[in-house]
C-alpha cells in the first residue's frame, strides 16, 4: 500500500507535466525536468503513470467502478455500504441519505450540477478526467522501450478502466459519449457531441473486456487490477448488459449472456480462489467484518484503508444510518429445508421477535442482530444489560433502527466505535461468491430458466455448502411470493440467493432494474411485528417515534409513514435511468437529457 501511495505521488507530478500545462515555458524541457517527450522510456514509467487511474478512482462519488468507501467524512453518504438504502433491502431515514431515500421512493429530479448533493450529482454523469488520462497512456504506451507483452500488459489496465467507466455510464444512464482520444479545445465536435449509442458504445466496452483479460497479468494482485479482476469484471458486466437487453427488449442478449458465462467460467477453472472458511456458524459475517483481508481466499479485488495514508469512517456512520433491514428482505431467507417460509413447514412466524431465526438459512442471523448474539458483536459498545434488542428510533439509549432489524453483517465494533477518520474498514469491491452467482445466472438464463443439476453444484450450492444449508435443486417449488414474476423457479431461487448473499454490497437497486423489476420498488418498506405485546416488551415506555400500519390485520413498523417517502413509485417511463446533471447539459446541450426529467 506504502509503495502504491508513493508511486501515485510520483504521478501527480508526471501528469501535471503531462497533461495539465500548456505553458509556453515548461515547453523548453530542461534536463532536470520530465516532459511529455522524454518521459515514455521504460516499464517504471508506464507504470507510475497507470497509477494516476488509481488515485482517480478512489474518488467513489464520481468513478463507482473499484465501489469502496470514499474518505474521511464523505464515506458518510458515500459507499455500496449505502447503495442498498435504495432498494427494498434497507430503509435509511437519517437525512444525510434522504438522496437514497428519494431514489427509492422515486421523487428523485434533474441535480442542478455534477457535484450536488443529491441524487445523479452522486455516481452521476461525470469522470471523464479518467477518460482522458487513459486515453493520453494509449497514445503513448508504444513509445516505450519494452517488449510488446510488457505495453499491452499497461493498455490492458487502461483499457478496463475505460471498459469498467463506460459500462457504468450506459447502466446508470442508457447512452454515453464515447471519446477515445486527447481532447483539447479545438475538437469542437467532440465537446458538443451528442451521446453515441447504447450498441456502439457496449461494442467498445467489449473490446476493451477482452482485450483487458487476453493481455494483462495474471499476478492476483487484489489492490490493482490483473487478469482475474478482468474475467471478474466481464462477468458482472456481461451479465449486467445481457439480462438488460434480455427483460427491456433490446435484442442480441444471447451473445452477453455467454461471455459473461465464460468469464465466470475461466475464473472458476483457475483455481486462484475459494469461498472464506472461518469460524463455525460465523464464516459468511466474519469476511465482511474483518479488517486485515489481504491474503484472504475469496477476495478478488479490495480497496485498503489504513491509518496514515487513506482512512475512512464509514461503519461509524453505516450504524447510525442504514435504517435496518427491511421485513421483504428478511422474509426473502428459507428455511433450513430450502423452502421459502410461504411453503415451509419449519417456519414460525414472526409473533415472537426470535422466531424469525429459528430453523432459516444460517445467513440470516450472521446478517441480522438476534437479541443473543449482541455479546458475540459487543453491539452498541457497551455490556449485555446495558440495553435490550431490538431498539427502534425514539427509544433511549443502544442502537437504534426504524425497522427493528438490526444489522451486524459487517459490524465490527472497533470500526463501528473507532475516533472520526480512522477506520480502516476494507472495501471488498470484487469477490468470489458474486463470480459464482454471476455464472449460475447467466448459464439459467441462457438456459431458457433451466440449469443444470452440475452447474447448480459448482456454483450456488458451493455457497450453500459453506454456510451447511441444503442445496438447491434444478426444479423447487416456485414461491408463491414470485409466481408473478414470469420466470422458472429455479431462476427465482438463483436471484434470492445473489440477493441474499450479496446483501449491503451495492447490488440489489441495479439488479431490480436491470431485470425490469423496478414496480417492486413501488412496496412500501415495513419492519418487525409491532403489535400488543411487542411494543410492551420491547418498548414499554412507548418512546418509539416509528409508526406502523395493518398488514393482514396485524401492525408492523411502517418506515417512511408520514414522511415525503411514504407513497413510493417507479414510472417505468423514466426511473430505469438517471437524470443528467442540469450544469452537464448547459457545458453540451447536444447530450440531451434522459426523457422524464
Amino acid at each position: 500500500m506504502k509503495n502504491l501511495t508513493k508511486n501515485i505521488i510520483k504521478s501527480f507530478a508526471v501528469l501535471f507535466l503531462i497533461i495539465g500545462c500548456n505553458d509556453e515555458f515548461l515547453e523548453r524541457s530542461p534536463l532536470d525536468e520530465i516532459s511529455n517527450a522524454s518521459f515514455w522510456n521504460t516499464e517504471n514509467d508506464l507504470m507510475v503513470y497507470n497509477h494516476r487511474f488509481y488515485d482517480l478512482v478512489q474518488t467513489d462519488k464520481t468513478y463507482p467502478i473499484l465501489f469502496g468507501h470514499d474518505r474521511r467524512f464523505d464515506s458518510h453518504r458515500i459507499s455500496y455500504l449505502h447503495y442498498d438504502g435504495m432498494s427494498d433491502n434497507t430503509a435509511p431515514r437519517h437525512g444525510r441519505h434522504s438522496s437514497y431515500a428519494q431514489i427509492r421512493a422515486g421523487i428523485h429530479v434533474a441535480p442542478s450540477s455534477k457535484d450536488a448533493n443529491a441524487p445523479g450529482g452522486w455516481y452521476g454523469y461525470e469522470g471523464f478526467p479518467l477518460i482522458r488520462a487513459v486515453n493520453i497512456g494509449l497514445a503513448n504506451y508504444d513509445k516505450a522501450n519494452v517488449s510488446d507483452a510488457v505495453k499491452n500488459h499497461y493498455k490492458a489496465e487502461a483499457r478496463l478502466m475505460r471498459a469498467m467507466f463506460y459500462a457504468r455510464l450506459i447502466r446508470d444512464f442508457g447512452t454515453a459519449q464515447w471519446v477515445e482520444q486527447e481532447v483539447t479545445t479545438a475538437d469542437d465536435e467532440i465537446l458538443n457531441g451528442k451521446r453515441d449509442s447504447r450498441d456502439f458504445v457496449m461494442g467498445k466496452v467489449l473490446e476493451d473486456l477482452n482485450f483487458a483479460v487476453a493481455n494483462i497479468r495474471d499476478n492476483q494482485d487484489k489492490i490493482k487490477l490483473s487478469k482475474s479482476q478482468a474475467l471478474h469484471m466481464k462477468s458482472r458486466i456481461c451479465l449486467i448488459e445481457g439480462t438488460w437487453r434480455k427483460y427491456h427488449g433490446l435484442g442480441n442478449e444471447t451473445t452477453w449472456l455467454q461471455h459473461a458465462k465464460d468469464a465466470a467460467k475461466e475464473l472458476m477453472d483457475s483455481g486462484n480462489y475459494s469461498l472464506h472458511k472461518g469460524a463455525a456458524g460465523r464464516t459468511y459475517n466474519e469476511l465482511h467484518s474483518m479488517e486485515g483481508i489481504d491474503s484472504n481466499s475469496e477476495v478478488i479485488h479490495f480497496v485498503k484503508y489504513q491509518l496514515g495514508v487513506k482512512a475512512n469512517h464509514v461503519q461509524s456512520y453505516h450504524r447510525g444510518y442504514n435504517g435496518g433491514a427491511t421485513k421483504n428482505m428478511v422474509e426473502d431467507y428459507l428455511c433450513s429445508d430450502g423452502l421459502p417460509i410461504s411453503l415451509s413447514p419449519l417456519y414460525k412466524g414472526d409473533a415472537t421477535y426470535e422466531d424469525i431465526f429459528v430453523d432459516r438459512d444460517p445467513r440470516l442471523r450472521q446478517t441480522v442482530m438476534h437479541p443473543a448474539d449482541q455479546p458475540i458483536y459487543r453491539y452498541g459498545n457497551h455490556d449485555f444489560d446495558a440495553n435490550t434488542y431490538p431498539r427502534i428510533q425514539g427509544m433511549p439509549g443502544g442502537l437504534k433502527t426504524y425497522t427493528g432489524y438490526h444489522l451486524i453483517k459487517i459490524y465490527n465494533v472497533k470500526s463501528a466505535h473507532a475516533g472520526y477518520s480512522t477506520s480502516i474498514t476494507p472495501g471488498i469491491s470484487m469477490r468470489y461468491a458474486e463470480t459464482l452467482l454471476n455464472y449460475a445466472e447467466a448459464t439459467a438464463e441462457l438456459g431458457n430458466g433451466t440449469i443444470s443439476q452440475a452447474d447448480l453444484d459448482i456454483s450456488i450450492n458451493k455457497l450453500r455448502d459453506r454456510d451447511g444449508m441444503v442445496h438447491l435443486v434444478n426444479n423447487p417449488p416456485m414461491d408463491p411470493r414470485y409466481a408473478g414474476d414470469g420466470i422458472s423457479s429455479v431462476l427465482v431461487e438463483i436471484r434470492r440467493e445473489r440477493r441474499v448473499e450479496l446483501f449491503i454490497e451495492g447490488h440489489r437497486y441495479n439488479d431490480l432494474r436491470r431485470w425490469k423489476q423496478g414496480k417492486k420498488l413501488e412496496n412500501k418498506d415495513f419492519g418487525m411485528r409491532w403489535d400488543a405485546t411487542n411494543s410492551s416488551r420491547f418498548d414499554p415506555d412507548g418512546k418509539t417515534t416509528v409508526k406502523t400500519s395493518e398488514i393482514n390485520g396485524v401492525p408492523y413498523l411502517e418506515v417512511y409513514k408520514g414522511t415525503d417517502f411514504e407513497n413510493p413509485k417507479f414510472d417505468e417511463s423514466k426511473h430505469y435511468y438517471w437524470p443528467l446533471p442540469l450544469d452537464v447539459l448547459s457545458q453540451n446541450p447536444n447530450l440531451e437529457q434522459n426523457p422524464g426529467f
